[in-house]
């Protein structure tokens, strides 16, 4: 059976997320997981804060240092104000079209977001969008490999599950770089008091020696951003002159003619007197249409080879006429 079988895709209700975190278990699970992800981004002052999904838990101790701290929560799993005191920060959305600007945040928090959503790709395409160039992404998922995934207790146990060489490879094939990486959640999801209480005990264990087998991993990842290169040999644009086909070269005296089929796809002949500008290079099908014009006005002078206007018999050059060339800058 696949992954994709085992593992669906499924939002967690934000009232359930509230009363998890609600409770002893949600709380330390909160301490725990906020100590991570506050060790990676331990000064965030003057920087704009998003969290995605269900991140209000971990954002409240940026509030004093950020500009700005934003709580986007997808319609799919609800939303809740936060905070409880004072302007409201969050803001219902779709996860795959934030309604930011381009490169508008600064640090970006993705939790009980990446293992919920269908459309994993687009929520990371998303994210690389509207963080700025050198943003940083923390995603803390549940870990494939813990126990707390496998219990459906805890929000950590609904949705897709990661481990850490899936979630490495992820954040590359969506253009974002990983930085450094941890781990949380060595006790098991329960609520006795006893292990509540050695829970800050075994993380230092859990993350010194048993790092796999943490129920969430933490990882951050830096924005790529790839440069350009000038295209040094860039083709220059000439611009030809042409003599018209039906006018006279020097002027109404002037008796030489030029046949229109000997500038056939050098550019179209205009009507007129002088030479005619003609800028840029031409299409197939632009050559194309201009050697039948040429060619059907051809015929037609040939035609009327016996009329004679301004002094001179049109079809047939000037005695002594020499060919002109097309000139060019």
């Amino acid at each position: 059976m696949s992954n994709e079988l085992s593992y669906p895709a499924m939002w967690t209700d934000v009232v359930d997320l509230r009363d998890f975190y609600g409770g002893s278990l949600g709380q330390m699970a909160q301490r725990l997981i906020r100590r991570r992800v506050r060790a990676m981004w331990p000064n965030v002052t003057g920087q704009r804060v998003l969290g995605l999904g269900f991140a209000t838990p971990y954002l409240r101790v940026f509030l004093p240092e950020a500009e700005r701290v934003i709580a986007a929560m997808p319609a799919s799993q609800g939303v809740l104000p936060w905070p409880p005191e004072g302007p409201g920060l969050t803001a219902l959305v779709d996860e795959t079209d934030l309604p930011l600007p381009d490169r508008s945040i600064d640090r970006l928090l993705l939790v009980h977001a990446l293992e919920s959503t269908e459309q994993v790709r687009a929520v990371m395409r998303e994210a690389w969008r509207v963080l700025a160039d050198g943003g940083r992404l923390v995603v803390v998922a549940p870990n494939r490999r813990g126990i707390w995934a496998r219990l459906e207790r805890t929000p950590f146990g609904n949705g897709r599950p990661y481990t850490m060489g899936q979630l490495n490879r992820l954040l590359r094939d969506n253009m974002f770089t990983p930085v450094t990486h941890a781990s949380a959640l060595f006790l098991p999801p329960t609520n006795s008091r006893m292990l509540l209480r050695s829970a800050p005990a075994m993380e230092e264990i859990g993350s010194r020696w048993f790092e796999t087998f943490g129920g969430v991993v933490i990882i951050e990842a830096a924005k790529q951003i790839y440069a350009g290169s000038a295209i040094r040999d860039a083709k220059v644009k000439r611009r030809s002159y042409l003599p018209v086909a039906e006018g006279s070269l020097g002027g109404p005296d002037d008796d030489r003619r030029l046949d229109p089929i000997d500038f056939v796809g050098r550019g179209r002949a205009g009507i007129g007197q002088g030479p005619c500008p003609i800028g840029g290079a031409l299409g197939a099908e632009e050559i194309a249409a201009i050697a039948a014009e040429a060619v059907q006005q051809h015929a037609r002078a040939q035609d009327d080879r016996h009329r004679v206007t301004g002094g001179a018999v049109i079809g047939r050059p000037a005695q002594g006429a020499a060919a002109v060339e097309p000139l060019g800058i």
